[in-house]
């Protein structure tokens, strides 16, 4: 198992800066989520580690060796993309085989991983196939394989759900994670899906700008962002300036209790689904602008004396209302969050 360090990377398309100064580290051993919007730069950054990019400055390091000017086949790393780059003219089990015969493998041997790697990422009995003639899921499952039965110290996966249907992601998902289980593989998934990527990685870097926003476990960062920015890519949309004293938070809503202390001006965000129904800890009245079926919860905009918070409830806790109703929601002191750069 090998630790991947990006170290102060730069990288620019003619005068656009794209990475200003990243710096990550996956700990070995471990899947590590790299989280953006698109355009952020996720990809450059991975196709630098994988070395098929240089960077115009900056240091890659696997296994605490310095590859950033070490040929792509020789550092170590293996990268899949985000469509899954099959040997049209080949089958799925030459495929797979690909990078073994090209390391002059012997050929029993390359036969043996293969059928093994096919099995391990559910293919057995389809290694005959053309790629042509698999699903969408099938042939990522069939350039995964072709990935790890190379045993490389590092995985690059570059938005690997990104072009399955919903229906497929969540089988998808799990294999990734099984995999990485079973074989320990030091694994870097870039994505642009927030769900995506607490379910698979223990911990996440955000990109924004060109460098790392936050990181640490998920949890940790959809419920303590380091900023407004942090919180609203994360889903927060309720921010509310004002001043702190102590254990009360005065608000455009009126006081609030917190439940850590807070002295002067700042800022504090909560969760849409953190606003809950009824009476509670921090009542407030609130009127009902607007109400957004979709499907699993309901989205209201909910106006509280001229500040409107969003909040995500279960459809039946919303069934029956329409605009213009008031309603009493509570805000739990524990789900209120003060920014710290606010």
């Amino acid at each position: 198992m090998s630790r991947l360090e990006l170290e102060g990377l730069s990288h620019g398309y003619g005068e656009t800066p794209v990475l200003q100064g990243l710096t990550l580290a996956a700990e070995a051993g471990a899947l590590t989520a790299l989280l953006g919007p698109s355009g952020c730069g996720k990809s450059t950054a991975l196709r630098i580690a994988a070395g098929l990019l240089a960077p115009a400055s900056g240091t890659v390091r696997i296994g605490g060796r310095d590859v950033t000017r070490i040929p792509p086949e020789r550092r170590g790393a293996v990268m899949v993309f985000q469509s899954p780059h099959l040997f049209p003219k080949m089958s799925v089990a030459e495929n797979v085989g690909f990078g073994l015969r090209m390391r002059r493998r012997p050929a029993a041997e390359t036969a043996r991983q293969v059928a093994a790697m096919l099995e391990r990422t559910g293919l057995e009995g389809l290694g005959a196939r053309r790629p042509a003639e698999l699903s969408g899921g099938q042939a990522q499952r069939a350039a995964l394989a072709r990935a790890l039965v190379l045993e490389p110290q590092v995985l690059l996966l570059d938005e690997p759900l990104s072009s399955l249907d919903a229906g497929l992601r969540s089988g998808m998902r799990a294999l990734i994670r099984e995999l990485q289980r079973e074989t320990g593989t030091t694994t870097l998934v870039v994505t642009h899906d927030q769900a995506e990527a607490a379910a698979l990685a223990s911990h996440v870097a955000l990109m924004l700008g060109g460098r790392i926003a936050q990181e640490g476990p998920p949890e940790e960062i959809y419920a303590r962002p380091v900023s407004a920015e942090v919180a609203r890519f994360f889903g927060a949309e309720t921010f509310l300036p004002g001043h702190g004293r102590g254990t009360s938070f005065s608000s455009p809503v009126g006081p609030l209790a917190l439940s850590a202390p807070a002295i002067g001006p700042g800022t504090l965000t909560i969760r849409p689904e953190a606003i809950r129904p009824g009476a509670g800890q921090n009542t407030l009245s609130a009127r009902l602008v607007e109400a957004e079926f979709l499907g699993t919860a309901t989205r209201l905009q909910l106006d509280v004396s001229g500040t409107i918070l969003t909040a995500l409830w279960r459809p039946a806790e919303a069934a029956g209302l329409s605009p213009g109703d008031i309603v009493q929601i509570h805000l739990p002191a524990e789900n209120l969050w003060r920014l710290p750069s606010a």
